[in-house]
């Protein structure tokens, strides 16, 4: 019997970044549903407040070289990778000078969000996606992590649904807290669609706020992991009506056990309806 492969798509994570509530989860989780027994694949933005010598990164040539187009400007896909090796784990980074080339995160030096934020967003995840099909690595469980990842449930269904890799994938999203402050550009939504979308597909964030984005990766998962307490009461509401497979308590000393029933059953149910 083949192992079970996960996908984890985030944000942020340590050590690269500095620590919250995403980066440790997103650093601890993959390690520890890798010592469960299942295959795992981790990516992040490469950012470039992450020091590529101090943390060994260097570029996968092969993986690295594709164009992507956002708001028609031809953008360089460069992905990098880098070992963890305490925890055995690799990780993918996505870059690409005009988005992760400034010494920074998602703020400037005064906390102030970029406005390019929404171009990067969207350049990340159709990345991630692409570079997961070049790979050829066909995931059982895509787990997401952060707003930065909010089209990847939708790109999954819509524009890579013909993708043989993400036949069988199943999306689940981590919702968190932490979040945007402002609202992405106003025509992020446009800026999003490619081959397979519509804008009927991106109207709800036609507003990009964080609440609208959560609602919006919650939408087009499979299944829900509230990934923080204290959740906007309306985002829990929404989640309730959605009716989905919902993680909503977990032991913070015991999370990656539940985690990794979580996905079991996630793929158990797929077994059954496919029966």
């Amino acid at each position: 019997m083949s192992k079970k492969r996960v996908l984890f798509i985030t944000q942020e994570m340590l050590p690269y970044l500095e620590e919250t509530e995403i980066a440790k989860t997103a650093r601890n989780l993959p390690q520890g549903i890798q010592q469960k027994g299942k295959e795992i694949r981790t990516f992040m933005p490469k950012f470039g407040c992450i020091n590529e010598r101090r943390n060994q990164l260097h570029e996968v040539i092969r993986l690295s070289g594709m164009n992507l187009i956002i708001n028609d400007n031809d953008h360089p896909l460069i992905i990098k990778v880098a070992s963890i090796q305490s925890a055995r784990i690799q990780v993918y980074f996505i870059d690409n000078d005009d988005y992760f080339g400034r010494k920074a995160g998602l703020t400037d030096k005064a906390g102030v969000e970029f406005a390019d934020n929404d171009e990067r967003a969207i350049f990340y995840c159709r990345g991630v996606l692409e570079t997961v099909k070049k790979l050829g690595w066909a995931p059982d469980i895509v787990h997401c992590h952060g707003w930065m990842t909010s089209l990847v449930p939708m790109y999954i269904k819509r524009a890579f649904a013909e993708e043989p890799v993400f036949e069988k994938t199943k999306v689940i999203t981590s919702l968190y807290k932490s979040g945007i402050e402002n609202k992405l550009s106003d025509d992020f939504a446009y800026k999003a669609v490619l081959d397979g979308v519509d804008i009927e597909d991106v109207e709800a964030v036609k507003e990009a706020s964080q609440e609208n984005l959560q609602k919006y990766a919650a939408d087009w998962s499979d299944a829900i992991i509230l990934g923080s307490n204290n959740l906007d009461k309306d985002l829990l509401d929404h989640v309730d009506k959605m009716g989905k497979p919902t993680l909503k308590e977990f032991d913070e000393n015991n999370y990656i056990e539940e985690f990794d029933n979580f996905y079991d059953t996630i793929l158990e149910e797929e077994n059954v309806s496919a029966e």
